[in-house]
């Protein structure tokens, strides 16, 4: 009888607010729910231009651009080599999305736990609305039965 053990696995990578990411993946997961952001874009160094806006999409399309035009951004996470997570001297997290002398920095103005608060709020006021609508349609129903004597 033989002991065949399993091959050891190396656990997985573990980040927390600042390091090196290459994984697509992973990447994408942390760009997906940014909102609201600060750029910064630098070439070799020196600022070539930076202004706010929106992350609309981020995906991974050998086909198509990264695009950063009238306050939006479209994010091809294959334009960038890798991301590096860190956070200023004020604990304010920022990406930092590098290939080769380019860098793309974004700097969330929104919070995910607000937008989160915000959605579950929205979610909750919607529900509510549309529970009173439907009671108020089987109140009309209710009442126009009733005047037709049955």
């Amino acid at each position: 009888m033989s002991h065949h053990q399993p091959p050891h696995h190396l656990p997985s990578p573990c980040i927390i607010d600042t390091g090196i990411i290459v994984n697509k993946q992973d990447i994408g997961h942390l760009l997906s729910d940014l909102g609201r952001v600060r750029y910064i874009h630098s070439i070799e160094g020196k600022l070539h231009s930076e202004g706010e806006g929106c992350v609309m999409e981020v995906f991974t399309d050998v086909q198509r651009s990264t695009i950063i035009a009238n306050h939006a951004l479209y994010l091809n996470i294959l334009s960038f080599d890798y991301l590096h997570l860190a956070q200023s001297p004020e604990q304010e997290t920022y990406f930092d999305l590098i290939q080769d002398n380019r860098q793309l920095r974004l700097i969330p103005l929104s919070n995910p736990l607000q937008e989160q608060v915000t959605h579950r709020l929205n979610a909750d006021a919607l529900e509510a609305m549309v529970t009173q609508v439907l009671s108020a349609k089987w109140d009309v129903q209710i009442d126009d039965d009733s005047d037709c004597g049955f």
